[in-house]
C-alpha cells in the first residue's frame, strides 16, 4: 500500500521566503500521522486540502515553538469547526505533556480551563525506545539541537513503508545508521553558516552517498539556501508537495 507525504511546512522559524513552519502529514488509506505542527500548520491544512479532522496522531520532535506552537490552533479547530469526539494522541519528549497543556492556557487562558471535548492523549518517547501506536511504529533518537531538553530525529513506519524525519539536528552519525529508509526528511537551515545545532547544505552534500534512503528531501529551508538555491543539487521541498513511497 502506498504512503503519502505532504510538506505541510518547508520553511524554518523565520518562515524563510514565506515558507509555512514545520509539519509532514504521514498518511496510508487507515491512519494519519502528523510530524511537527508549527503555528502556521492548520493554515497550511486547509490551504493544500488537508482536512484537519483526519489527523489521528501527532509526533512532536522537539518542544520548540516552530514545532510544536500549532497545537492550540487545532484545539480550536477541533472545538469550534470541526468539533471533534474521537482521541488525539500526541507522542514527543520529556515535558511535552505539560508544555502542551502550558501553551494552551498561555494563549486561550478562558478556554483552556475548561475540559476538551475529546480525550487527548499523551505518550512520551525516549531516545532508543521504540513505540508502536497501533499500525504506526517510531524509533526515536536523539539528535545534536539543544543541550538540556530533548530533541528526537523520527524514523516512523507504517503500511510496509518508513521514513526518517530528522526533525532539527546538528550534524550526527545516527542520521546515516538510521537512513534506511523510503523516505529521508532532513532539515537544511544553512548554507555557508556551520553550527553544531543545525545541518548545512555542504555537509549534507559531502555525505549524500552514505545515506540509505531511497529519496531525501530537504526541508526546514533557511534564507541560505534559498539565497543559494540554485547551487543545491538534492532534491527540496516546497509547501505542499506531495509524494508517494
Amino acid at each position: 500500500m502506498a504512503v503519502r507525504v505532504t510538506f505541510l511546512g518547508s520553511g524554518d522559524a523565520f518562515s524563510a521566503s514565506g515558507r509555512h513552519q514545520a509539519g509532514y502529514l504521514v498518511r496510508d488509506g487507515h491512519t494519519s500521522v502528523l510530524l511537527d505542527i508549527g503555528s502556521s500548520t492548520l493554515g497550511s491544512m486547509k490551504q493544500h486540502g488537508v482536512d484537519p479532522a483526519s489527523v489521528d496522531l501527532i509526533l512532536i520532535s522537539h518542544l520548540h515553538g516552530d514545532h510544536f506552537s500549532g497545537l492550540p490552533f487545532l484545539f480550536l479547530q477541533y472545538i469550534y469547526e470541526q468539533r471533534r469526539q474521537r482521541p488525539l494522541h500526541i507522542a514527543g519528549p520529556p515535558g511535552t505533556e505539560e508544555r502542551v497543556w502550558a501553551l494552551f492556557r498561555a494563549v486561550y487562558r478562558d478556554l483552556a480551563a475548561e475540559p476538551l471535548p475529546f480525550p487527548v492523549h499523551f505518550t512520551e518517547m525516549a531516545p532508543g525506545a521504540p513505540v508502536s501506536f497501533d499500525a504506526v511504529h517510531v524509533d526515536p533518537f536523539r539528535v545534536p539541537h539543544q543541550e538540556k531538553d530533548v530533541s528526537l530525529a523520527l524514523r516512523v513506519s507504517l503500511a510496509g513503508r518508513s521514513v526518517l524525519y530528522s526533525g532539527d539536528s546538528g550534524w550526527t552519525e545516527a542520521l546515516i545508521e538510521h537512513s534506511d529508509t523510503d523516505l529521508f526528511i532532513c532539515e537544511c537551515s544553512f548554507f555557508e553558516t556551520r553550527v553544531a545545532i543545525h545541518l548545512d547544505y555542504p555537509r549534507l552534500a559531502e555525505n549524500r552517498s552514505r545515506f540509505g534512503a531511497k529519496r531525501m528531501i530537504l526541508t526546514h529551508l533557511g534564507r541560505e539556501v534559498h539565497e543559494r538555491r540554485s547551487e543545491v543539487e538534492i532534491e527540496m521541498a516546497t509547501d505542499g508537495l506531495a509524494v508517494e513511497i
